[in-house]
């Protein structure tokens, strides 16, 4: 193959002695090429034999530098005889070598694909990629040092050609050198962009209008948002990382062509995917429920800016940038939308029954439960709270006024402040619903109930974090206060109907008299509360434990006491002290209780044996 650029031409004049020597030299080029052009592209030559494989790459290393002395040889040739018509023999040939390197160049991208595959590259390339320190801000953290050294063995090459980069880097190379960059960049950039649209296919990244995106129902919006947020970072981690050093390496001698080539190839699949986002905060029926999705996608993209600001760095990838900023700033818009919608809808919670057994309202376990979820967002609700300031929150109740009523005043971070505002907020929609409560006792055991559990969520979440200690040390605080108030209601009776010196010697009728009135005092508290609730256990142990101090000790001395009058008359007991242990310990778990005591009111160590006190009978209670 070639033999027929060698006709023979007509007789010349005399030349002068350099342009016969620069002739002669083009000449010795054409040949040497021939031959290895006629040995690849003759039909005897094998078909399963390429020039840039195992077997040549020592041809294929001389056919380039043959290539590249033809090429220089030929402008030597035209600065001394530009009508030599050795010119024309030498273009045809050369021509013809880079047909010959353009199909190896399309044949090598499409047989290594798999080693090719913008994960693999990125891992092969990764430490010596040239990018990542040639732009301001490299994408090698050191948690994406440590995936990728960890995940090398993982992505090792196992097929195709090992040093396929090297080959395509060598092609690109002379082919750019010689003058025939577009022919060698418009196969590179076919063969790649098919690579970045067939691998985002495979991530299910789909291109949505605003108006499609805007007709989706929640639960198909919300499916796409879930295979959205593993693609995007695949995407720019692995398919647009490997794409930029891929082209970094193939086309290292020239920057503009890594530009042009690169941002072509992706900038289209980018755009797709990172339009997404904005197109979803846009749509018309933001709810705070949908909160969290939407922050998953701001934390996505957030955390990824800085890989995409270093990929992306060329000025023909502004738009690209450009388009992340803009989809955060949407999901911020959406994200502050449904935050206000939330405070909105606690302040404008009216329900009025009061909570069976005083126990946690719904509204307490709603905003608890999407405050904690919140707070998991703290970097990303950080921006997006920033200089956003809440409105004035409804008349705080006396137990919250002072500090409390101001968390402006006592965080510096917008995010600590907005939290405090809204748990205050809700605070005093619980105060006010306390309020129907008929029994003021159980009032301040629902206040204690509720504070106790925003407390609890506050202690074993991340609002800790925003809170700090002290906000959680001072409504502790709190909830002791609610807690102390309702045992001075709910059992003072009780607490009152034995007297102060229970050693102190009385008669027969006024010990028969103090245990009648304690009898019926601790039953009728009993009987009352055996339906109330306190769901926290460390609570309600506390409350138990504070009352068993109060009452046994006292019980107990008066009951060892005067359980047996003079002469042994005495009269029925219906609570030992026993007993009183064993009835305090079945209160507060709802309903029935379900504490080691039966309900039902005993006699003496609740198994109805009689006890009398001094020497005269008694009556039975």
């Amino acid at each position: 193959m070639g033999k027929h650029l060698f006709r023979s031409s007509p007789p010349q004049e005399k030349q002068p002695a350099h342009q016969t020597l620069a002739e002669s030299a083009v000449q010795e080029c054409m040949s040497n090429i021939n031959t290895v052009i006629s040995k690849w592209t003759s039909p005897s030559s094998s078909s399963d034999a390429y020039l840039f494989s195992t077997n040549s790459r020592r041809e294929a290393e001389e056919f380039v530098e043959a290539v590249r002395h033809l090429h220089s040889t030929m402008h030597r040739l035209v600065a001394v005889n530009p009508s030599s018509g050795k010119l024309v023999y030498a273009q045809n040939l050369m021509q013809t070598a880079m047909n010959l390197l353009e199909s190896e160049f399309h044949r090598v991208l499409m047989e290594n694909r798999q080693y090719l595959d913008p994960e693999c590259v990125s891992v092969r390339s990764y430490r010596s990629s040239r990018f990542s320190t040639s732009t301001p801000t490299s994408v090698s953290d050191s948690e994406d040092e440590t995936f990728y050294e960890e995940n090398t063995e993982e992505h090792r090459f196992s097929g195709g050609d090992s040093d396929a980069m090297d080959d395509l880097k060598m092609i690109a190379d002379c082919m750019i050198s010689t003058g025939y960059a577009k022919e060698c960049v418009k196969v590179y950039k076919t063969v790649r962009r098919s690579i970045v649209d067939e691998t985002l296919h495979g991530l299910a990244v789909e291109r949505f209008t605003l108006h499609q995106v805007q007709k989706m129902d929640w639960d198909t919006l919300e499916s796409k948002i879930r295979s959205w947020l593993p693609a995007v970072k695949l995407a720019v981690r692995s398919l647009f990382f490997g794409e930029r050093l891929l082209a970094d390496h193939v086309f290292s001698s020239s920057v503009n062509i890594v530009e042009s080539s690169f941002t072509d190839i992706t900038q289209e699949g980018a755009l797709t995917l990172f339009t997404f986002p904005e197109n979803a905060a846009k749509i018309k029926k933001l709810s705070p429920e949908k909160m969290f999705r939407f922050l998953d996608m701001y934390e996505s993209l957030a955390n990824l800016f800085v890989e995409i600001e270093s990929i992306f760095y060329f000025d023909s990838a502004a738009g690209i940038r450009s388009q992340v900023i803009n989809s955060l700033a949407k999901l911020g818009d959406a994200a502050r939308f449904m935050m206000t919608d939330f405070e909105s809808a606690i302040q404008k919670e009216t329900s009025k029954t009061p909570i069976v057994g005083g126990g946690v309202h719904p509204l307490t376990r709603y905003v608890m439960n999407y405050l904690s979820f919140l707070a998991d967002y703290n970097d990303s609700i950080a921006v997006i709270f920033e200089n956003w300031q809440p409105t004035s929150p409804s008349p705080s109740p006396e137990s919250f006024a002072g500090e409390e009523a101001h968390p402006e005043e006592l965080y510096s971070s917008p995010v600590s402040v907005r939290i405090a505002w809204v748990i205050l907020l809700t605070l005093c929609k619980i105060d006010g619903k306390a309020q129907p409560y008929k029994d003021v006792a159980l009032s301040y055991l629902f206040l204690a109930n509720n504070l106790q559990y925003v407390v609890v969520k506050v202690r074993s979440s991340s609002l800790k974090v925003l809170l700090g200690e002290d906000w959680v040390v001072r409504h502790e605080g709190k909830v002791k206060q609610y807690a102390e108030k309702f045992e001075k209601l709910a059992w003072g009776k009780v607490m009152t109907s034995l007297p102060e010196n229970p050693a102190e010697e009385i008669t027969l009728e006024e010990a028969r008299e103090l245990f009648g009135r304690f009898n019926d005092e601790f039953e009728t508290a009993y009987r009352k509360q055996i339906s109330w609730v306190v769901p926290d256990p460390k609570l309600r142990d506390w409350i138990k434990i504070s009352l068993s101090q109060k009452l046994l000790p006292v019980c107990t001395e008066f009951y060892e006491v005067n359980r047996f009058g003079l002469g042994g008359d005495g009269f029925n007991v219906r609570y030992t002290p026993e007993d009183i242990g064993n009835y305090l310990s079945d209160l507060y778990f709802g309903s029935r209780g379900s504490g080691s005591a039966s309900t039902t009111t005993g006699s003496g160590s609740g198994s109805g044996s009689s006890t009398t006190v001094k020497s005269h009978g008694g009556r039975s209670h």
